[in-house]
């Protein structure tokens, strides 16, 4: 049995799979409708969500299945105390697969150890977002043709933006692709995916605090929102908030052909004028994400048939010699729950917690 909690779950042909599933249900929506009568869904939401729920509920109806859960954790035994890894346990005794949202970074990735269904990871924290970048994949196949030799350029809050992070781990797997990384000092993509994604594949990326020098080159601008919850001063966010702001006036500096991209909500950071322009497409974007997530659940609902199994994560790993320093990393809470790094770099001494992939040094753990 396979969740999804990061995007490097899945391969390259794999993704490919998707992205031509999603194109099929598009073509012939009709021949998907009983797909999955008698599934159920459950979608536990424990922070705010429109798109992702309300797409994930709509991808499992169109496929002829229902939909349980919840989209407040006050209205669940969350609030009294009851701890992800049962929550999700319970869970699979009334529901088939389960799309889960939560605050914490690595919270996903707990519950598809405890539970016996698949879990679909639907966002956590600023760590990873992977079914938004499946709907952007299939976006940009949708939009260019093709998932390589792209520039692409990503703007905005690079730091906490897990659709960020994630979009970038996925198009490293493809060839030609350039990164072009637009942000204030503050909110620069964090050195685990430079190191971890950028560098370790040899892809090719500049920074840069200018919009509009960047424009210019790029085939594809994701634009993103400097997300308030995700900072701990609100001096700092009232600071940022404004940093870029996509106007029809620089939308002259692009390519005829460029896409603009967001993974929504919208704040201030493109004009609603930039709307009827033909290149901006981040409502196309945010329809294709229903038709990737309709992909997903055929493709796991059907592999836990075969498997049942669960899979468990592969590598050296050092169980409670060590205590992740991430605060919003779901070790920091939850229950009993064992403190678990995999060792990424034996020589150079490097580990990344299991939940939320923070780095740490071995030798500190001898210390």
């Amino acid at each position: 049995m396979r969740s999804l909690i990061d995007i490097p779950d899945f391969s390259v042909a794999e993704l490919d799979e998707l992205i031509a599933c999603a194109n099929d249900i598009i073509r012939n929506p009709d021949a998907y409708r009983d797909a999955c009568r008698g599934k159920k869904l459950a979608t536990m939401f424990f922070e705010p969500s429109t798109r992702t729920r309300l797409s994930f509920e709509a991808a499992m109806l169109e496929l002829g299945g229902s939909v349980i859960g919840f989209s407040d954790p006050e209205t669940s035994s969350a609030a009294k105390g009851e701890s992800v890894a049962d929550t999700a346990r319970v869970v699979s005794c009334y529901a088939d697969i389960i799309a889960m949202r939560h605050p914490r970074e690595g919270a996903p990735y707990v519950a598809s150890q405890s539970a016996t269904i698949p879990v679909i990871n639907a966002g956590d924290g600023g760590h990873a977002h992977p079914t938004q970048t499946l709907g952007d994949l299939l976006t940009i196949h949708r939009e260019k043709g093709r998932l390589d030799h792209l520039t692409v350029g990503f703007c905005g809050d690079l730091k906490y933006g897990r659709t960020v992070h994630s979009l970038i781990a996925a198009l490293s797997r493809y060839e030609g692709i350039k990164i072009v990384l637009i942000s204030p000092e503050e909110l620069k993509l964090p050195d685990y995916v430079k190191l971890d994604v950028l560098e370790k594949c040899s892809m090719p990326y500049t920074e840069t605090a200018s919009l509009e020098e960047a424009m210019p080159g790029l085939d594809i601008l994701y634009m993103t929102r400097i997300q308030r919850e995700r900072f701990t001063d609100p001096e700092e966010y009232e600071r940022l908030k404004d940093s870029y702001i996509l106007t029809q006036k620089k939308m002259e500096l692009a390519k005829a052909d460029m896409s603009v991209m967001h993974p929504l909500p919208r704040v201030n950071e493109i004009s609603v004028k930039v709307d009827s322009d033909p290149r901006a497409c981040y409502f196309r974007q945010a329809k294709n994400g229903k038709f990737m997530r309709m992909a997903l659940i055929l493709k796991l609902l059907e592999e836990a048939k075969i498997n049942p199994e669960r899979e468990k994560p592969e590598g050296e790993l050092l169980v409670n010699e060590i205590q992740c320093r991430n605060p919003r990393c779901i070790s920091a809470c939850e229950q009993e729950l064992d403190h678990v790094f995999k060792v990424t770099d034996q020589a150079g001494g490097v580990c990344r917690c299991l939940y939320c992939e923070s780095k740490e040094m071995i030798q500190e753990r001898k210390n």
